[in-house]
């Protein structure tokens, strides 16, 4: 049961349903996480200002639902997981490319690296090291594509963070949890 309800957007202040409308028309539906954000119009026009910022940037967004699913897998995000599956599907990750997503693995050399170091800002919290970054410009990463992978990463902590807090009702097609050596990269 959630710790933050959800808000029919009927009830939303005259903002955060302005936004939820905006939310509705690009994706079909309002989903719970928006609807919860909407306790805070402020909360959610950030998250949609951050997201859609992000959207115009230079990683794909193949990679950007990579980076959500390897981060959510780290944290232990459901909602994310869930969410960002239905959402990589739809950018075009297959079953495999989202289980690998969600191990932060990847057959593509590059887009590996990307994962693996979104990985390491996670569980170093930010703390990577001189070859962490040189690595990804060997690969062929730039400088602004390291930074928008540190901001995917941030919004991503984020919004699994919010999730865990308001124990958001999952609203999309659930996901079998990885085992334990296969999401945390020990085994």
């Amino acid at each position: 049961m959630p710790r933050l309800e959800a808000i029919e957007p009927s009830n939303a202040d005259p903002q955060a349903k302005k936004l939820l409308e905006g939310v509705q028309q690009k994706l079909g539906l309002s989903p719970n996480i928006m609807r919860t954000f909407a306790h805070s119009p402020v909360v959610l026009e950030g998250y949609l200002a951050f997201s859609g910022a992000l959207g115009k940037g230079q990683l794909s967004p193949k990679l950007r639902e990579q980076i959500a699913l390897t981060v959510g897998e780290l944290n232990g995000c459901q909602y994310c997981l869930a969410a960002h599956s239905a959402v990589g599907k739809m950018v075009g990750l297959g079953n495999e490319e989202i289980t690998d997503s969600r191990r932060g693995t990847s057959p593509d050399r590059k887009t590996e690296a990307g994962l693996q170091f979104a990985r390491k800002v996670v569980t170093e919290r930010g703390f990577v090291s001189d070859g962490d970054v040189a690595g990804l410009r060997e690969v062929g990463y730039g400088d602004g594509e390291i930074v928008e992978i540190v901001a995917s990463v941030g919004l991503n902590l984020f919004t699994n963070y919010f999730n865990h807090v308001a124990e958001t009702e999952i609203d999309f097609p659930e996901v079998e949890k990885l085992s334990q050596s296969a999401s945390c990269g020990c085994g």
